[in-house]
C-alpha cells in the first residue's frame, strides 16, 4: 500500500509539472504486470513567472494557433483581392504555408506552434465550426429549388456531374494500385468520383457576385446547376462513407444506409413540423426567443452525434437538420447570430487543417502524382466538354458554354470535406491527399480570370445607341433600370412610373433591380436564383426584402397598362455595386437609370440618411453610367393621397444645358396625359445696360455666343429643344411655359422660392459636371449633396419652404466631339431651323420673345402659351 501511494504521488508530481511526454512505468508488487501512464496535456498555465512555458498548455497554444491562422488568412485575402479570388483559396493557402510544406519545414516552428499533440484540439474545434457552417448552408438553401429549376439547368447539372464522375472512376480504377491500396474498392471509386465531379456552390456564388455575372443568363444557369450538384454530392458522399465502413458484418453498409434514410425522414416529417409550430408561435415582427435558439443550436450537435453514431459523418446530420429549418424569423435569426462567428473565426480552422495536412515533401512518387493530376485534368475536361455539349443544344454560344464549364469546375468546401474524410478512412494516403488539394486550389484559381476573359469578350453592345432620352423617340418604348434599396423605395418608383405616362403607344419596360449588400452568405446569392426560376420568390430568400419588392412590382404590372416589369437582384459589396448596375444597363440597352436618394423623409419633413454607403454608390453610378441617370427624392409623391388624386402638378426648371434638355425630354412623355399639369419655367440671366437717356433702363439680354464654341452650340440646342417642345404642346391647355429673368444666383434662388408651392414634383437637370450658365455655376460650391446638383440640392434643403419631391436628371454624354446641333427631327417632325444659319435663327427667336413681352423692366416677366 505504501508503494502504491508513493507511485500515485510521483505521477501527480509529473502531471503537475506538465511533462506531457513523460511515460511512467509502474510495476506491481509481484512484478508480473506493467502499467503505462501517459500524462495528459493540461489546459491552463501557472504563468511564465513560475518558470512554465505557456505553449506547453493546450489553451494558450490553441489561442495562439487560432490567432496565427486568422491573421494569415486575412493577409492572404487582402493580397488575393485584386485577382478576385474566393476566400476559400486564401484559407487553404494559409494552412499550406503554415504547415509542413513551407513554414513547418522549420522543426523549431513546427514543434513550438503546431506540435502534433495539439492537432486533436485544433481539429475538434475546426470540425465544430464546420458542423455549424454546414447547418447554416442548410438553413439558407431551398430544397424546392431542384423542383423549380429549368430543364436546361437540370440537364447541365446532370451532364456536369455524370461525365467527370464516370471519367474519374474509370481512370482511377485503372490506376488504383498506384494511387491507394488496402481499401474497399467501391468506396475508393466513390470518394474520388465525388471529389472530381462536385461543384462548390458557396464558392461559385461568391465568384459570380465578384465577376458581376449574377444577373446574367450564364450566372443563373450556373447557380441552378450548382445547387442540384451540391445536393447530389451529399447523397453520394453519404453512400461512400457507408460503403467505406467495411468492418463488422456484411450487411453493415446496408444498415448504415437505411439508418441514414430514416434519419432524413425523421428530420423532414418530425423535426420540420415542430419548427413550423415554433415559428407560428413567434409574433410577427419579433425574433425567436433565446431559449428556443439555444435548443435549436443544441439540436445541431445532437444531429451530428446521431449521424456519427450511425456511421455517416456528423456534418451530414448538421446539413440535413439545417434543411428542415423553415423560412421566416427562425432562419433569419439563426443566420444573423451565427454567421460572422462561424465563418470568420471557426471555418478558417477547417481549411487550415486541410493545408496543415498537405505536405509537399510527401509527393515523392512522381508516377502517382502524375497519374492523379491526369485523372483530375481528364475529369475537369469532361465536365467542361459535357457542359459545352449540353449548352450547344440550347443554342448557347461557344464562349459562354466554355465559361459555364469552368464555373462548374469550381472547387471548395465539399471537396475538402470529401478529401479529409477519405484521408481519415485511409482511402487516400498523404501523397494523394496533398496532390488533390493543390490541384483543386489551382483549378479554382483559374476560374475567375478565365470566366472574366470569356464573358468580357462575349458582351455584345452593338445597337446600343439610345443611351439618353433626347436621342429616343418619346412615342417609342423606354427601357428603364429602377434601383431599389428598401421596400420603401417601391411606392416611389411606381409613382414615378405613373408620372411618366406609360401607354401601349409609348410603353415602359422596367428592370426593377434590388440592390443587396454582399456579406458572403449563400442566402444572398439564392435571392436572384429563386426570382429567376419562379414567379414566386424562394422561401429561403426571406432573409431579405426581395419577395415583397417583387410582388409589389408584379401587382403594379398587372393593373397598369403599358408597363412591363422584370424583377432582378444584384448582390455585391457597396464598393463595386455600381459596376453591377452599369453592366446590367449595358446588357439590357437601358436609356435611363433611376436611383433613389440616399436620404429619406422623416415625420417632421426633414431628411435622414438611410445608409451612408448608398451615397457613394449613387455618386459612382452617376460617374460611370453608360446612359442617363435620374436621382429621385420622394417627399410625398408616393403618399396614398397623391397617388389616388385625379390630377397631378409637375414643374420643370430649365436653366439650359444637356442635363436640362434631358429633363425636358423626360417631360415630353407626360404631355399626352391631361391629368398631369406640366409647367416649364425657364430661368434666364438679365443684364443691366446704361443708356444716355435713362440710367435705370434694363434690357432683357439673351446670352449670345460664337456658334462654333461649345457655349454657342449648347445655347442653340437649348433653343431647338424648347422650340420642338412648343410645337408638340400646342393646344394643350394643361401645359404651361414661363420665362423668368434674374440678375444673379441669389435672385434665381429667390425666384424658385416664390414659385407655386402646389406642385407635387419638381424636375431639374443635375448641371453639376458642366454647369449650363453662371447662375448654376455659382451655386456648385455650396451644395451639400453633389449628386443632386446645385438646384436639386436647394429644393431638398431644410431652408427651402416647400416640401416637394424632386427628380434630378443627368444626361449621358458620349465621348468624342459632339454635333453642333442635335435636332429632334427624329421625333417625327422636321426641324424648321436652317442648319446653315443657326445663329441668325436663334437671334430671331429671342427678338420675337422680347417684342411680345409686356412685363415690368425691373422685375422678372412671364410669357405663357397653351
Amino acid at each position: 500500500m505504501e508503494i502504491d501511494a508513493m507511485m500515485h504521488l510521483r505521477i501527480h508530481e509529473l502531471l503537475s509539472k506538465n511533462m506531457t511526454k513523460a511515460v511512467v512505468h509502474v510495476a506491481s508488487s509481484n512484478n508480473t504486470a506493467g502499467v503505462i501512464c501517459s500524462s495528459r496535456m493540461l489546459v491552463t498555465t501557472n504563468g511564465i513567472w513560475k518558470g512554465t512555458n505557456p505553449l506547453d498548455y493546450s489553451l494558450p497554444l490553441f489561442i495562439l494557433q487560432m490567432t496565427i491562422i486568422v491573421v494569415m488568412t486575412r493577409v492572404l485575402v487582402v493580397l488575393l483581392k485584386p485577382f478576385r479570388q474566393p476566400r476559400v483559396i486564401a484559407e487553404i493557402m494559409a494552412g499550406v504555408i503554415l504547415g509542413p510544406s513551407v513554414m513547418g519545414r522549420s522543426k523549431a516552428f513546427g514543434d513550438m506552434v503546431f506540435p502534433t499533440r495539439s492537432f486533436m484540439t485544433l481539429e475538434t474545434v475546426a470540425h465544430l465550426g464546420l458542423l455549424y457552417f454546414l447547418f447554416l448552408v442548410g438553413v439558407e438553401m431551398d430544397v424546392a429549388v431542384i423542383r423549380r429549376s429549368g430543364k436546361k439547368a437540370l440537364v447541365i447539372a446532370a451532364a456536369g456531374m455524370a461525365l467527370p464522375f464516370c471519367i474519374g472512376t474509370a481512370t482511377s480504377f485503372v490506376f488504383r494500385h498506384q494511387i491507394s491500396t488496402n481499401v474497399h474498392q467501391a468506396a475508393f471509386l466513390l470518394f474520388l468520383g465525388v471529389a472530381l465531379s462536385v461543384t462548390a456552390f458557396p464558392v461559385l456564388a461568391r465568384i459570380l457576385a465578384e465577376t458581376k455575372l449574377l444577373n446574367s443568363d450564364i450566372g443563373r444557369i450556373a447557380m441552378s446547376a450548382a445547387i442540384i450538384n451540391d445536393m447530389c454530392a451529399w447523397i453520394l458522399l453519404a453512400l461512400a462513407i457507408a460503403i467505406a465502413e467495411v468492418e463488422g458484418s456484411a450487411f453493415s453498409s446496408l444498415y448504415v444506409l437505411l439508418s441514414g434514410v430514416a434519419f432524413v425522414l425523421v428530420c423532414f416529417f418530425v423535426v420540420r413540423p415542430i419548427m413550423w409550430w415554433l415559428m407560428r408561435r413567434t409574433p410577427e415582427g419579433q425574433s425567436i426567443s433565446d431559449g428556443h435558439i439555444c435548443l435549436i443550436l443544441a439540436g445541431v450537435m445532437f444531429a451530428g452525434v446521431v449521424t456519427d453514431a450511425i456511421g455517416i459523418h456528423s456534418v451530414f446530420g448538421a446539413f440535413v437538420y439545417g434543411l428542415v429549418i423553415p423560412n421566416g424569423a427562425v432562419g433569419i435569426t439563426l443566420v444573423e447570430r451565427l454567421e460572422d462567428f462561424v465563418m470568420m473565426l471557426l471555418l478558417p480552422l477547417f481549411f487550415a487543417i486541410s493545408g496543415l495536412r498537405t505536405n509537399v515533401a510527401e509527393m515523392k512518387d512522381i508516377l502517382t502524382v502524375c497519374l492523379l493530376v491526369l485523372v483530375f485534368v481528364l475529369a475537369s475536361i469532361g465536365k467542361i466538354v459535357g457542359t459545352i455539349l449540353i449548352a450547344s443544344v440550347y443554342n448557347t454560344p461557344l464562349n459562354e458554354g466554355l465559361a459555364l464549364g469552368f464555373l462548374m469546375n469550381t472547387r471548395g468546401l465539399i471537396e475538402m470535406i470529401v478529401l479529409n474524410i477519405g484521408r481519415d478512412k485511409q482511402v487516400l494516403d498523404d501523397q494523394s491527399f496533398a496532390t488533390m488539394v493543390l490541384v483543386s486550389v489551382l483549378m479554382t484559381t483559374l476560374v475567375t480570370p478565365v470566366v472574366t476573359t470569356l464573358h468580357r469578350g462575349s458582351r455584345r453592345l452593338v445597337g446600343y445607341k439610345r443611351r439618353n432620352l433626347q436621342l429616343s423617340n418619346p412615342d417609342s418604348e423606354l427601357r428603364m433600370l429602377a434601383c431599389v434599396n428598401t421596400p420603401r423605395n417601391v411606392p416611389s418608383i411606381i409613382s414615378l412610373l405613373g408620372i411618366a405616362n406609360p401607354t401601349k403607344r409609348s410603353p415602359i419596360f422596367v428592370y426593377a433591380l434590388h440592390l443587396v449588400e454582399l456579406t458572403g452568405r449563400a442566402s444572398n446569392m439564392l435571392i436572384l436564383h429563386s426570382a429567376a426560376n419562379s414567379t414566386r420568390t424562394s422561401n429561403k430568400s426571406n432573409t431579405s426584402s426581395s419577395p415583397h419588392i417583387f410582388s409589389a412590382f408584379e401587382s403594379y404590372e398587372q393593373h397598369a397598362g403599358g408597363v412591363s416589369v422584370q424583377p432582378l437582384t444584384t448582390v455585391s459589396p457597396y464598393s463595386t455595386m455600381h459596376e453591377d448596375v452599369c453592366v446590367l444597363a449595358e446588357d439590357k440597352h437601358v436609356s435611363l437609370i433611376v436611383i433613389p436618394f440616399h436620404k429619406q423623409q422623416t415625420v417632421d419633413g426633414g431628411m435622414e440618411p438611410i445608409n451612408t454607403s448608398l451615397k457613394a454608390v449613387n455618386e459612382s453610378i452617376l460617374n460611370n453610367a453608360p446612359c442617363s441617370v435620374a436621382v429621385f427624392v420622394d417627399r410625398g409623391l408616393s403618399a396614398s393621397t397623391v397617388r389616388l388624386a385625379t390630377s397631378r402638378r409637375v414643374m420643370l426648371l430649365f436653366f439650359g444645358g444637356p442635363d436640362d434638355r434631358e429633363a425636358l425630354a423626360f417631360s415630353l412623355r407626360m404631355i399626352d396625359n391631361p391629368s398631369i399639369s406640366l409647367t416649364v419655367v425657364r430661368i434666364l440671366p438679365l443684364e443691366e445696360h446704361q443708356s444716355g437717356t435713362s440710367s435705370s433702363s434694363v434690357v432683357h439680354n439673351y446670352p449670345m455666343a460664337n456658334a462654333n464654341s461649345v457655349e454657342g452650340q449648347q445655347l442653340i440646342q437649348d433653343e431647338e429643344c424648347l422650340h420642338q417642345f412648343r410645337l408638340r404642346t400646342v393646344g394643350r391647355d394643361y401645359v404651361h411655359y414661363i420665362e423668368k429673368f434674374v440678375r444673379n444666383s441669389e435672385e434665381a434662388i429667390s425666384t424658385i422660392r416664390d414659385l407655386d408651392s402646389r406642385h407635387e414634383l419638381f424636375i431639374v437637370g443635375r448641371s453639376y459636371k458642366n454647369p449650363s450658365t453662371d447662375l448654376t455655376a455659382g451655386l456648385k460650391d455650396w451644395t451639400d449633396c453633389p449628386e443632386l446638383g446645385p438646384i436639386g440640392d436647394i429644393l431638398v434643403s431644410s431652408d427651402f419652404s416647400m416640401v416637394v419631391s424632386v427628380l434630378v436628371i443627368q444626361q449621358y454624354m458620349p465621348e468624342g466631339p459632339q454635333p453642333a446641333l442635335m435636332t429632334t427631327a427624329r421625333h417625327g417632325m422636321e426641324s424648321p431651323m436652317n442648319n446653315n444659319q443657326p445663329v441668325q435663327q436663334y437671334v430671331n427667336n429671342a427678338n420675337v420673345r422680347m417684342s411680345d413681352s409686356t412685363s415690368s423692366p425691373t422685375a422678372p416677366f412671364n410669357v405663357g402659351w397653351n
